[in-house]
């Protein structure tokens, strides 16, 4: 009786301190692992993973091409000839486009970051740039009795303003102020194609569409009127080495030379991302190679514990 109480009082301790454990009837176990499935179920599965994808890739697409307004047009892109990994800028039509925005755009759109050093080596000599500088007067002072006064410009300076404030330029402009062109092809969706495209591209508007007086309709900018009247045209300026001043050329020039404004250091990126490419290529097998053959012993060492005897 003893021996029949304490395995009673055994199994009800158990009882209470054990979970309760849920019995399922016996049969094989779902699995949901990609592997398990059948052949037919993977590639169901796989043309689903492929047409989502798709969908999702054309929507993108769909949504670049297509902008807020259905009347404006997505800049297409060109091919430049300093687009490529190792193309370089095109420094004959950087010197052009210095001479669009000096007859052209100067007498809008400012240009603050740029100074007249910065030509040296790039578009122009030494003595030219001085000799575009000294053509303005710069004010500078005070002197010695406290007074502003005027001189000629130095290589040091930076280029001059049309206007002498913003108010000024909003008043020459019908309440529009020009933007400082000096990154303005970084600092516009499109870069320099859609700086192109808006240069080349106005036009009448479409029927059913005013525009206000004083705007001009343009498909590239956004709202599609813009208040900058078209300014380039066929031979709005001579070129100084003879090249036809059409409009493209003159917008293609003109483009160059911003590219080249809101990215000085252009050529050398691209320059010193050559020369670690080249030099990668010969260091990387060699660190490879010395690498496999200084720890290839100890990587391959086996180390066995001997406990004492």
């Amino acid at each position: 009786m003893a021996a029949l109480c304490l395995g009673l009082r055994a199994s009800l301790r158990r009882g209470l301190l054990e979970p309760a454990r849920a019995t399922w009837p016996a049969g094989p176990r779902a699995s949901m692992s990609f592997s398990s499935l059948s052949r037919g179920r993977k590639m169901a599965l796989s043309t689903l993973g492929v047409l989502v994808a798709g969908g999702a890739g054309l929507a993108f697409a769909l949504q670049r091409s297509v902008e807020a307004s259905e009347l404006e047009l997505h800049p297409p892109n060109y091919p430049w000839s300093h687009g490529g990994l190792l193309s370089s800028l095109d420094h004959s039509s950087v010197r052009r486009g210095y001479q669009v925005y000096k007859q052209v755009c100067a007498a809008c759109h400012t240009m603050e970051y740029l100074a007249f050093r910065h030509l040296v080596g790039v578009s122009h000599t030494e003595a030219e740039a001085k000799a575009i500088a000294e053509e303005y007067d710069v004010l500078d002072g005070p002197n010695e009795e406290g007074e502003m006064f005027t001189r000629p410009g130095k290589l040091s300076d930076y280029f001059p303003k049309p206007y002498a404030n913003t108010e000024a330029a909003r008043a020459a402009n019908n309440g529009a102020l020009p933007p400082d062109l000096s990154y303005i092809v970084n600092a516009r969706h499109g870069g320099e194609d859609y700086v192109f495209s808006l240069l080349t591209g106005y036009c009448d508007p479409p029927v059913g569409v005013s525009i206000r007086e004083g705007l001009y309709f343009n498909p590239y900018f956004p709202g599609q009127a813009v208040a900058m009247a078209p300014p380039i045209y066929d031979e709005i300026l001579e070129y100084d080495d003879g090249t036809p001043a059409t409009m493209s050329q003159v917008a293609k020039d003109v483009c160059t030379f911003l590219r080249w404004a809101a990215e000085p250091e252009h050529d050398t990126r691209k320059r010193m991302g050559l020369k670690v490419i080249m030099i990668s290529s010969i260091i990387i097998p060699l660190v490879y190679y010395m690498k496999r053959h200084r720890w290839s012993v100890l990587k391959s060492r086996k180390i066995a514990f001997r406990p004492p005897k």
